[in-house]
Formats: C-alpha cells, structure tokens, sequence
C-alpha cells in the first residue's frame, strides 16, 4: 500500500514531532510517499533545492500515485487544504486526524465533507490506534 501523508510545513511546523509519530505509526501498514513532511529538519520555509512549481508537481505525482491520504489536520495550513481537495477530486480515500483542544476547531470544509474520515487523538497511543483500525478496514 502507498500512503500520502500531508502535514504542514510552511503554515508552521509547530506540530513536527506529532508528524513524526503519525509516519512512523503508518510505515508499518505500506510505503509512506511523503515522510520528508514529518523531517525534524525542515522548517515552514520548506525544502529549498526545489523550486515552487517543483514541489507543486512532486507532491500532485504522489498523491495521484497512493493508494489513500492520511494528513494531520491540526494546524490550519493552505497547502494541506488543498491536498486533500485535490485527492477527493481524484477518489482518493481520505483520514483526517487532529490533535483535540477544548479551544480550537478544525476547519468546517473539513469536518463537514462527507468524503474524510476525521479522527480526533490527544495521546500517541490514540494515534496508534486509529491507525490500526484504518488500516484493519
């Protein structure tokens, strides 16, 4: 199985390490396209060997290749919006987690779309499981 796994980068790597968690947790049911999305090392300038347009055709290449999108939801980000746009667009299956706040909502185009599957987690092993049971459909 090819997964997509999108998370944001230039709207703030504040939830890097949850990132982290997420890719280690789904490399364990397929092949993860995009796991330079959860490296330590990239800040929310992105990559810079690469241009604008060259990420734009990597990333469209990848999502058209998986099999399914998995992206963390939780930190609002233009880029992963319209990933997951685009990857409903094309029938891909969709998992939308999100780390859960008592003082923060995740977007409506999200949570209202029929075609996500939205998880909300609060601890790592609330992460491990959901991906289990994505991956036990």
């Amino acid at each position: 199985m090819k997964i997509y796994f999108s998370g944001s980068i230039r709207g703030g790597r504040g939830h890097q390490a949850w990132y982290d968690y997420i890719v280690k947790q789904i490399s364990n049911y397929g092949e993860v396209l995009s796991e330079f999305v959860a490296d330590k090392s990239l800040t929310s300038y992105g990559t810079s060997n690469m241009t604008d347009e060259e990420i734009y055709n990597r990333d469209v290449r990848l999502i058209e290749e998986c099999d399914i999108v998995i992206a963390d939801v939780t930190n609002p980000s233009l880029g992963v919006g319209y990933e997951i746009a685009y990857a409903e667009k094309i029938n891909k299956k969709i998992y939308c987690l999100y780390l859960k706040s008592d003082n923060k909502k995740i977007s409506a185009m999200i949570s209202g779309n029929k075609n996500c599957e939205i998880y909300p987690y609060t601890s790592e092993s609330e992460i491990t499981e959901i991906i289990k049971n994505i991956f036990d459909k």
